[in-house]
């Protein structure tokens, strides 16, 4: 079942036109030594910071310094959407549980504001 961060997908205008797609890049082969055995809550927090980070470095590619943020910012709100996410699914803390609830709701709504000014505002 994919989550929230899933569903929500990357603008495509945030994406680099030629060049190097870093959407294709093998991140399982991170270099992980070191770090032993992973719980599934590590896992799940590595994955969407992968995610978070190739988008990010996609995004800042941008020529135009005001798309170049906002994709920037759009995949760093991925990333906190999806940390949220895993906090819901293994975390035992009613506090932080409320506390992840409050960055998604947020988060979506600002991911839906920028993605707009896209729309607008991107070549």
């Amino acid at each position: 079942m994919p989550t929230m961060a899933q569903e929500m997908a990357y603008p495509d205008k945030c994406k680099m036109e030629g060049g190097m797609d870093m959407s294709k890049m093998d991140m399982s082969k991170m270099d992980m030594s070191g770090m032993g055995e992973m719980t599934d809550y590590q896992k799940a927090s590595m994955e969407g910071m992968k995610s978070m980070h190739m988008n990010m470095m996609q995004g800042m590619m941008k020529k135009d310094a005001d798309v170049s943020f906002i994709c920037g910012m759009i995949a760093h709100h991925m990333g906190a959407i999806s940390m949220s996410e895993v906090e819901l699914k293994y975390g035992d803390n009613k506090e932080a549980k409320e506390m992840a609830q409050k960055v998604i709701d947020a988060q979506k709504k600002e991911i839906t504001e920028m993605t707009k000014w896209l729309d607008k505002e991107a070549k």
